[in-house]
């Protein structure tokens, strides 16, 4: 312990001569990471007005769908290839590279696509660059810290994920006041001040290590790794999960009780913001009682409340708090997650993994509205798919304290 605390105080120091710290550079990497998703998330709370105002032609709820997934996907995706150059490039390159990148898209949708569905669909498609940029923050993160405190770091960087509620909440209202263009040209100037603030401020980690094989041959071999597949399905169905309920609760909860969109969309944000609060604290009990515990706590929870709201409880009382304890535990589970990445990962490595990872949690955010709304369609009711997230979260939690736990372990 006193070693890991004098390799902390001298990093400190290095990092201090070089003009930077870590604190500031968790700071300024969550804000990268908040701005650079508010940005990637901005067609989503105007799906419903496309489909409604008409002047895309007439939008079938599945074009709506695509038009929303497109960059979510192109995000998730790409964040395998991002992961891997930042191992190579660092996030001091990376960061101002990939926020200025995702300009382009934004202001092209303000400017040549908002009257043109198959315009949008292409400005969508690199509206997902900035998606990848959780792919950026988490190594860059990582290397700043010691292992005792990786978890907290990672999981205070990944709050930066609270850029998806900013959107939900703004977009909407900007348009209805200023016009259409409103939030895109907001948006884009947020996004070329980050991009200038972060290429002066940022600095990577002294003694960062770079990897010495080719990206195509990292990649592979990051891949193969089994703490790899394993962090992939654990976020795949944390990460995922807070995904899933952000995307279908408000249609969720006006449906199952009735609620208005207005109300519906409060408690959506209320959900959004307790696993917001929650994935730090995740990453810091995981610090300090390890990740398996916390990860098995989390999908524990999960499955309980799944359960339990299969049986469609009063919203008033037993609903409201089931939903915002699933939330927490999704964001702690989050954190968690990337705790034991950084426990179990070689420095070299961490942003080819997170890449794989993250691709997987976004990913996984898809899968369950689809199934949720599939079953309600030929049912009229959503207990089955309630029931079947239970399950796959029962499954995760003796896949963590049996393979992930030895995993762990080897790697300790």
């Amino acid at each position: 312990m006193r070693e890991a605390a004098n390799k902390a105080l001298s990093t400190d120091a290095v990092g201090s001569e070089r003009g930077g710290s870590p604190g500031r550079m968790l700071g300024l990497a969550t804000v990268g990471f908040a701005v650079n998703f508010w940005a990637w998330a901005l067609l989503s709370p105007l799906g419903p007005m496309f489909r409604t105002q008409g002047t895309l032609g007439a939008l079938s709820d599945s074009d709506v769908a695509l038009l929303v997934a497109v960059p979510v996907i192109v995000g998730s995706l790409g964040r395998i290839v991002v992961g891997a150059l930042t191992d190579r490039f660092g996030g001091r390159v990376m960061f101002p590279l990939v926020t200025a990148a995702t300009i382009v898209p934004v202001l092209f949708i303000a400017f040549f696509a908002l009257d043109s569905y198959a315009l949008l669909l292409v400005g969508g498609f690199f509206l997902g660059i900035g998606g990848t940029s959780f792919a950026i923050g988490v190594p860059f993160v990582n290397a700043w810290f010691p292992p005792e405190r990786r978890g907290l770091a990672v999981g205070v960087f990944g709050a930066g994920m609270g850029g998806t509620a900013v959107s939900a909440l703004t977009t909407v209202r900007l348009v209805d006041g200023l016009g259409s263009r409103a939030p895109f040209l907001i948006t884009a100037v947020a996004l070329a001040l980050y991009a200038v603030a972060s290429a002066l401020l940022l600095r990577d980690a002294p003694g960062r290590q770079r990897p010495t094989t080719g990206l195509l041959a990292r990649m592979r071999s990051n891949a193969v790794l089994p703490i790899t597949w394993q962090a992939c399905i654990l976020y795949a169905v944390a990460f995922g999960g807070y995904v899933a309920f952000s995307v279908y609760l408000p249609a969720y909860l006006k449906t199952q009780h009735h609620l208005t969109p207005t109300d519906a969309a409060n408690r959506m944000a209320g959900f959004v913001v307790v696993a917001v609060l929650a994935r730090p604290v995740g990453g810091w009990v995981a610090d300090r009682l390890g990740p398996i515990p916390v990860l098995g706590s989390c999908f524990a929870v999960v499955t309980v409340c799944a359960a339990l709201d299969s049986g469609a409880p009063p919203l008033h009382i037993a609903g409201t708090i089931i939903f915002l304890l699933m939330a927490a535990a999704l964001g702690a589970g989050s954190g968690a997650t990337f705790a034991l990445i950084a426990r179990s990962t070689d420095p070299t490595r961490v942003g080819g993994v997170t890449g794989l990872v993250g691709a997987a949690g976004g990913l996984g955010g898809f899968v369950p509205p689809l199934v949720m709304g599939y079953v309600y369609g030929r049912t009229e009711s959503y207990a089955i798919g309630l029931w079947l997230l239970a399950v796959t979260a029962a499954l995760t939690l003796l896949l963590t304290v049996t393979v992930v736990r030895r995993t762990a372990q080897e790697a300790s």
